[in-house]
C-alpha cells in the first residue's frame, strides 16, 4: 500500500527509528533496546530459538504438595526483591486470586516485582498502591482497563508497562523474552497432586488456555483453587507435571464476572445496519462456503454480524469447520444448531460458554501458543478465513488503535486483535464512523496496535472502504453490488461531522511499549502534556 505521509504532532525530535511509520527511541529507560517492527510477517518463518521449560523438582513417593496458605506458598517459592509473578485472566473482573496474592506479597516487604499479568480488569485496582509504593514497578500484559490503566497513563509505575499480544505472550514465554519466575494458577478444579481445570467447581470459568504457558515454563508453580477434589482431578487441563504446589482457599473469584462487557447483540439500529453490510461483505469475498472458520469478538455489532451470518448459512445450508476465540453463547448455538463442526476455546465470555465447554465434546481446547503464538509450527489464526475488528480509531493507511482512547489513556490493548488480523484471510473492523462526537477514522491514530498492512476491509454506517491493497477485494463487493468508498471520504464526512479534532501534545515521558506479536516494538504511549 502506497503510504500516506503526514505529520506527526506530538512526537519528541529526537527519535530516531520507525515502529509501524512511527518514529522510536533507539532504547527506552525500564524496558531495554527497542527492536523496530519491520513488517506484520518479517520475524515469522525465520526459526526462533526455544527457552527450555525448567528443570522440575522431583517429588518423593508420599511428600504432599499441599500447602497451608498463600504465605507458605510465597516462602517455599522463595520470593524476593525484583521476581517476576505471572497470573492469568480467565475470571476476568472476577478474579480475586492476583488481589490475594499481592495483599500477602506486599506484607513481606518485597519489592521492584514485575506482574505479567495476561489482562487486567478494574476489579485488580489494589495493584495502584502498589505501584506507588514501589512493591510492583513493571507490568507485562495485552489488555489493561479501569483503574490500573489509568495509573500508568498517569506515569505511576516506575517502568514502562509491556502491551503484549494473545499470540506474543507465550511466544515470549517460549523463547525467555518474558521469564517467569513464580506463576499463579487460579484452579476451579484442582486435586493436590496438582492436576487442575477449569470446568468444575463453584467458580467454573471454562478453558485455562492462557495460564498453560505459565505453568510449562515457570520456575514455580502454584495451584490456587477453591474446590480440591480426590485424586485424580478429571480432566487436567493443568497437569500434576507442571504443578509445584497447591493452595486451598475460600475463594477464587465471582464467575458472574466473567461477563464484563457487552456479549448481547446490539439492538441499536446503527450497529444492526453496519452488521447486515459486513455479512454482505462477508457473502460476496467468496469465503462463505462450506468449511468457513470465523471469530467475532463478544462486542454488540460483532455478534450482530454472527446473527447476519447464522442466517444466511442456514439459507445457503452452509456448515463451518469451526469458530475460534474467546467463546460466547451466542456461537455455542451456532454449534448446537450443527453450523460449525467445532468450537475452539482459548477463554470463555460467558457462562453459557463454560457450560459448553463442559458438556459438548465439540467445544475444543486450545491454549494461547497454539492460538496465536507466531513462531509456533502453525497457529490456529492461521486457519481463520474471517475475523471482526472492533476500533477505537482507524487511520488512512488502515492502522487500528485499542490500545489507548483518543486522549492517549491506555483503555485496552491488543489482545488477539493483531494476531487475528495477521491470520485472517478476511479482517474486517466493523464500527460507527463517530462514537462520542469523535471521528473513529483519523489521519493518524493516536496508538497503533494493529498494522494497516494486515487489516482489510472496514465496515462504517456511511460506507465501506477496501485497503488499496486488496483490489481483488475490492471487485468483488463491487461486483455483488456493493459501493466501495475511499477511506479518505470517510475521514472527509467525519470530519464534516464533527470538526478537525484537536491534536493531543504528548511529554517524552514513556509509559508503555506496544509489542507487536513477535516481539518487537510498533509504538509506545506518552504521557500527555
Amino acid at each position: 500500500m502506497n503510504s500516506i505521509e503526514l505529520e506527526m504532532p506530538g512526537v519528541p525530535e529526537n527519535s530516531s527509528r520507525k515502529g509501524g511509520r512511527r518514529p522510536l527511541p533507539e532504547s527506552i529507560e525500564g524496558y531495554g533496546e527497542v527492536r523496530a517492527f519491520e513488517g506484520a510477517f518479517a520475524k515469522v518463518g525465520v526459526g526462533a530459538h526455544a527457552h527450555r521449560p525448567r528443570v522440575s523438582r522431583s517429588v518423593r513417593p508420599g511428600q504432599s504438595k499441599l500447602l497451608a496458605s498463600i504465605d507458605e506458598a510465597l516462602e517455599r517459592a522463595d520470593l524476593a526483591d525484583g521476581k517476576t509473578l505471572s497470573f492469568h485472566h480467565h475470571l476476568r473482573n472476577g478474579d480475586y486470586v492476583l488481589n490475594l496474592v499481592m495483599e500477602a506479597v506486599a506484607k513481606r516487604g518485597v519489592k521492584g516485582l514485575t506482574l505479567a499479568v495476561s489482562s487486567i480488569f478494574p476489579v485488580h485496582e489494589p495493584l495502584v498502591a502498589l505501584m506507588d509504593s514501589g512493591v510492583v514497578t513493571g507490568l507485562a500484559t495485552n489488555y489493561m482497563s479501569g483503574p490500573v490503566a489509568k495509573a500508568v497513563s498517569q506515569g505511576r509505575l516506575k517502568t514502562p508497562a509491556v502491551m503484549m499480544t494473545h499470540g506474543g505472550r507465550p511466544r515470549a514465554i517460549e523463547t525467555g523474552d518474558l521469564k517467569i519466575d513464580i506463576a499463579f494458577i487460579a484452579a476451579p478444579c484442582a486435586d493436590a497432586y496438582g492436576n487442575c481445570n477449569g470446568l468444575h467447581g463453584k467458580s467454573a470459568c471454562g478453558a485455562l488456555g492462557y495460564a498453560v504457558a505459565d505453568a510449562q515454563y515457570a520456575d514455580v508453580v502454584v495451584a490456587v483453587t477453591d474446590d480440591l477434589v480426590p485424586y485424580p482431578a478429571s480432566p487436567a487441563e493443568i497437569t500434576q507435571t507442571m504443578v509445584d504446589y497447591v493452595v486451598a482457599v475460600p475463594s477464587i473469584g465471582d464467575p458472574q464476572g466473567i461477563v464484563s462487557g457487552t456479549t448481547r447483540i446490539t439492538r441499536d439500529p446503527v450497529g444492526l445496519a453496519i452488521a447486515h453490510k459486513a455479512a454482505q461483505v462477508i457473502e460476496a469475498s467468496g469465503l462463505l462456503v462450506d468449511g468457513f472458520s470465523f471469530q467475532t469478538g463478544a462486542g454488540g455489532t460483532s455478534l450482530a454480524v454472527a446473527a447476519e451470518l447464522k442466517d444466511m448459512m442456514k439459507t445457503a445450508g452452509i456448515v463451518g469447520s469451526f469458530a475460534a476465540g474467546g467463546i460466547t453463547g451466542y456461537l455455542v448455538d451456532m454449534l448446537e444448531e450443527g453450523l460449525f463442526r467445532n468450537l475452539l476455546d482459548v477463554q470463555c465470555f460467558d457462562l453459557r460458554a463454560v457450560q459448553s465447554y463442559r458438556d459438548n465434546p465439540r467445544h475444543l481446547p486450545m491454549d494461547a501458543s497454539m492460538y496465536a503464538n507466531p513462531f509456533s509450527k502453525g497457529t490456529v489464526v492461521n486457519q481463520l478465513d474471517v475475523m471482526i475488528l472492533g476500533a477505537t480509531e482507524i487511520d488512512l493507511d488502515f492502522n487500528v488503535n485499542v490500545t489507548t482512547g483518543s486522549d492517549g489513556t491506555i483503555m485496552g490493548g491488543s489482545g488477539g486483535h493483531s494476531d487475528t488480523a495477521a491470520g485472517a484471510k478476511l479482517a474486517m473492523v466493523v464500527t460507527q464512523l463517530v462514537k462520542a462526537r469523535l471521528p473513529i477514522v483519523r489521519r493518524h491514530v493516536t496508538t497503533i496496535t494493529t498494522p494497516g498492512e494486515t487489516v482489510d476491509v472496514l465496515v462504517t454506517d456511511h460506507g465501506i472502504a477496501v485497503n488499496p491493497v486488496r483490489q481483488d477485494l475490492a471487485e468483488a463487493l463491487r461486483a455483488a453490488g456493493l459501493e466501495v468508498v475511499a477511506i479518505q471520504d470517510l475521514l472527509a464526512m467525519a470530519e464534516s461531522m464533527t470538526g478537525i479534532p484537536d491534536e493531543m501534545t504528548f511529554s517524552d515521558d514513556i509509559v508503555a511499549v506496544v509489542e507487536y506479536r513477535d516481539g518487537t516494538v510498533i509504538d509506545v504511549v506518552r504521557k500527555t502534556k
